[in-house]
């Protein structure tokens, strides 16, 4: 029997529920329909009153969990996608983010945003907004990439007094399967080393995980010994085991799947120039979706985002310098 990465996220949060009376979720069409993608299907059953549908205004779901979190509650806010949280982005940023510095009451809020593309879906339903998010003092950002993670992290940020960004990507919901929800799981916060290598780091998080590893195992058959880094969380950034990575290789391409301009990339980047300079034996290379609106058309779509022919390409480029 194997577990997909949806079923994990819908596991996580019916433990969240039957440990913590405090935990609610709340968001559009969560209740009875079981949330747009079913991430929470069934739970309305299993919880009556716990599982609530909100009104279409992100602005009004995010400013009550807020409310609701000050009370003492823990809810767990599902967007539909991504993209649809920037009319709750005051919220956010102000509100939540900035409440304990204000008040010193905790902000224990879980937002999650079904992040990244899909073939087809085009500019409104495909955004990565985690760097967005990363911006802002105060709220923590996750990006689980595994079956593993998806159920530990969700869990974790349940957890935590602060604010959390939950950006899982839709791509993965049925293409990423399990044999097993885990026991004990890494701390949010610590990257992963997701296959060790000799020749080039490959620092990515999220779906481009999975391309990664799919373009060291290519490359391996050339003899390049690729190591690939998972992020697992952007804000906090793990710079230690990054850093550790590129002592081993000397040479580092970030990939991620979100906009070039000011991203994760930009910032792990800045960070390897920064600490690890004296590491390098060529220039810190990345590699994103292009800096366009995300088109809808299958290979139009497959051309905008990194995949694993096009890090390959990279690391063979990076590798000549």
């Amino acid at each position: 029997m194997s577990i997909t990465y949806l079923e994990a996220i819908r596991e996580a949060q019916a433990k969240a529920l039957a440990e913590d009376p405090r935990v609610f979720i709340y968001g559009q069409d969560v209740g009875d329909f079981g949330g747009a993608f079913k991430a929470t299907k069934g739970l309305a059953q299993e919880f009556p009153g716990r599982v609530l549908d909100a009104p279409i205004s992100e602005d009004a779901i995010v400013g009550a969990a807020v409310g609701a979190a000050i009370e003492g509650m823990r809810p767990i806010i599902e967007m539909q996608f991504a993209d649809f949280s920037t009319p709750g982005f005051n919220q956010v940023i102000n509100q939540a983010a900035t409440l304990f510095w204000r008040t010193q009451v905790p902000c224990p809020i879980t937002i999650r945003l079904p992040s990244g593309g899909t073939s087809g879906s085009g500019p409104f339903h495909s955004q990565s907004m985690e760097a967005l998010y990363a911006h802002y003092p105060g709220l923590i950002v996750m990006t689980p990439a595994t079956v593993e993670d998806a159920y530990s992290m969700l869990l974790e940020a349940v957890a935590i007094d602060d604010p959390v960004i939950f950006c899982e990507h839709k791509y993965l919901y049925y293409h990423l399967k399990a044999d097993c929800l885990p026991t004990e799981a890494m701390p949010a916060g610590k990257a992963r080393i997701a296959r060790p290598g000799r020749d080039v780091t490959v620092v990515a998080y999220s779906a481009m995980v999975h391309e990664a590893l799919a373009a060291a195992e290519e490359l391996a058959t050339e003899g390049t010994q690729v190591e690939v880094v998972d992020l697992r969380t952007v804000k906090p950034i793990d710079t230690d085991t990054i850093i550790a990575s590129v002592a081993r290789t000397g040479r580092v391409l970030v990939v991620g799947e979100a906009f070039p301009w000011g991203g994760v990339t930009a910032e792990v980047v800045a960070r390897i120039a920064t600490e690890g300079f004296g590491l390098l034996d060529a220039p810190p290379q990345r590699l994103n979706a292009k800096d366009t609106p995300i088109p809808y058309h299958p290979n139009l779509w497959a051309a905008h985002r990194p995949t694993a022919r096009s890090i390959v390409s990279a690391i063979r480029n990076l590798l000549r310098l």
